[in-house]
């Protein structure tokens, strides 16, 4: 399996630092989290029923026609690609590198290209794998440059598949809305936004038909009943999501401009993490982790360049925290380079 970030534990082991007394911005989970209620038993006690009202929540939060509750967007990313026959499948890198695996376990041919090459090479592919925002790139993308390419592909029975993990904070950019278009396929998350990443839960949006093909293929009782009782109320409470995406975007800029104070300044960012180039990335995430403070560290390959993502601080003290290291780490890192 791929390792991802928020391996806190075994930081905690390999550092010998103990876990109260770490930095974790080694995800992109908001820290602004939606405070779970406690539940009322008879959740704990009953089977999940489909009927509860939480698909009816849902389109109303996405604004989509047609979608299906699922265990984490990770469950669709592992089944969407065996709904169809082997084909070229195009995947933007750097990016989520779940979705390349995933269609290649499948059988499918799997390129990584940037954006750019995505768009250029349509018409020689069967699948176009998109996240927007990208993770960790950042990029984003026109609403109109997305739909004329997911008519590209469909006009030849193509799909095009729109990871929206990370745009929450940005709810206007969503296709979420255009997803009953057939080969149009939108995925989106609970876990970032509303900072309940433990209750791997997740919609997929898309055309009725696809969508009953992808229940067939997960089965029943996709999420637990405790799950879809949380989400229910998520999903609801507008007032909350308002001020959550104020503070996201707020945090984002911070975040951002901290990095760029301490001389790290190539590279974008979205509302929920910042992601930086440095060429010696494995050096500096090994320093920052020595002094307590875990990031997600991406090694070179010929579609990512070496590279930090920094999820957000939970408040001024974390950054400040942050800065201090960074500035300890990158001068610990001269101080080395000069003497050798």
């Amino acid at each position: 399996m791929l390792e991802h970030g928020g391996r806190l534990r075994c930081a905690a082991e390999r550092y010998r630092i103990p876990l109260a007394d770490w930095l974790d911005l080694s995800t992109g989970i908001s820290p602004f989290g939606w405070p779970p209620p406690l539940l009322p038993a008879e959740v704990w006690q009953r089977l999940p029923e489909d009927d509860d009202g939480l698909v009816e929540v849902a389109r109303g939060y996405y604004g989509a026609p047609h979608l299906l509750p699922v265990a984490g967007s990770q469950a669709a990313i592992q089944a969407l690609p065996r709904l169809r026959a082997p084909g070229r499948v195009g995947v933007i890198a750097p990016g989520y590198a779940e979705h390349a695996q995933a269609w290649r376990r499948a059988g499918h041919e799997v390129v990584r290209l940037s954006a750019a090459q995505l768009f250029e090479a349509a018409e020689r592919l069967d699948v176009v794998v998109l996240i927007h925002p990208n993770n960790p790139g950042a990029e984003r993308f026109q609403r109109g440059d997305l739909l004329g390419l997911h008519a590209r592909l469909a006009s030849r029975g193509g799909w095009l598949v729109v990871d929206e993990a990370f745009i929450d904070a940005t709810p206007e950019r969503s296709l979420c809305g255009d997803s009953d278009r057939e080969g149009l396929v939108v995925l989106r998350s609970i876990g970032k936004f509303f900072g309940l990443a433990g209750a791997r839960a997740g919609f997929a949006c898309a055309s009725a038909g696809l969508l009953d093909a992808l229940r067939e293929r997960l089965g029943p009782w996709a999420l637990s009943g405790p799950t879809r009782h949380v989400l229910m109320q998520a999903l609801a409470d507008r007032d909350w999501q308002a001020a959550a995406r104020t503070r996201l975007i707020w945090a984002g800029t911070q975040l951002g401009e901290s990095l760029d104070r301490c001389g790290l300044s190539e590279g974008a960012g979205c509302a929920y993490f910042q992601w930086r180039r440095h060429p010696r990335a494995t050096r500096l995430h090994d320093a920052l982790a020595r002094r307590g403070i875990l990031v997600r560290c991406f090694d070179s390959d010929e579609a990512t360049p070496p590279s930090l993502r920094f999820g957000l601080p939970a408040d001024a003290a974390a950054r400040q925290r942050l800065e201090r290291g960074l500035h300890e780490a990158l001068s610990e890192m001269s101080g080395r380079e000069v003497a050798g």
